[in-house]
């Protein structure tokens, strides 16, 4: 990167967020991204008891209640996705898929039991939310990375490494511009290991996706790990592409 990009960096969403620009007030700009991810984070983190997902898990059964319109937008896209993956992609984590319902800013809970987990959406959510901001304080070019979790926009063109889980340290994967790019962890098992008649253990991975939009990069990269399929019709609904390592 030229030593022309202003790069600041906050703990935010569980992760250390990177927020680079160039051209326009660039500490205006990052400072609009910031505040958006706080807003988001504070909103939907279901560690935090004032947030919309705390509210909602001190909730009874059949009650319901008014949520931020950042709240409201990410449960619709994870409504979206999980309708598209045929219940696949689930925030309930199998508590209650069916058991929650949000009309438009109002959040309803059908069930005791069901809790959200917006983690592996949100995160995505916010960054596209971010880059929205600063493009709208005058910045030219920039990008938002959120522990892994990365867009990118205007001129910038940002080189991506993955972590070598067999060798250590990282290796060179590619170069992102003007989209969105996103990497899960997960357990690699054989068929043998699924069932239990292998003693070894299984291979640490990586499902990486790259989209138009943080907020289906980040999503889908679950559903892959889960299918391990690169080629899933997904994918092309959303305009993405997806890599396992």
């Amino acid at each position: 990167m030229s030593a022309h990009w202003t790069r600041r960096a906050r703990p935010l969403l569980g992760t250390l967020v990177e927020v680079g620009a160039r051209g326009g007030d660039v500490e205006i700009a990052i400072s609009a991204g910031f505040d958006v991810i706080t807003e988001v984070q504070s909103r939907v983190s279901r560690f935090e008891p004032d947030s919309d997902v705390g509210r909602f898990h001190a909730l009874s059964a059949d009650a319901s209640l008014s949520v931020d319109a950042h709240t409201a937008a990410v449960l619709a896209a994870a409504k979206e996705l999980h309708d598209a993956s045929d219940g696949a992609f689930d925030v309930t984590l199998g508590s209650g898929p069916g058991h929650w319902r949000c009309d438009g800013t109002r959040l309803h809970k059908l069930h005791d039991a069901v809790q959200l987990d917006l983690g592996g959406i949100a995160k995505g959510y916010a960054v596209d939310r971010a880059v929205l901001a600063m493009r709208r304080a005058g910045c030219a070019s920039g990008w938002v990375n959120a522990g892994g979790d990365v867009r990118v926009f205007g001129e910038a063109a940002l080189p991506l490494s993955l972590r070598d889980e067999h060798a250590g340290g990282v290796r060179p994967f590619a170069t992102l511009a003007d989209g969105a790019f996103a990497t899960s962890h997960f357990d690699r098992r054989t068929r043998s290991q699924a069932v239990g008649i292998d003693g070894s253990q299984p291979v640490r991975a990586h499902v990486s996706v790259a989209a138009p939009e943080c907020l289906w990069a980040d999503a889908l990269t679950k559903l892959i790990a889960l299918s391990g399929d690169t080629a899933d019709p997904l994918l092309a609904r959303y305009n993405a592409q997806a890599w396992l390592h």
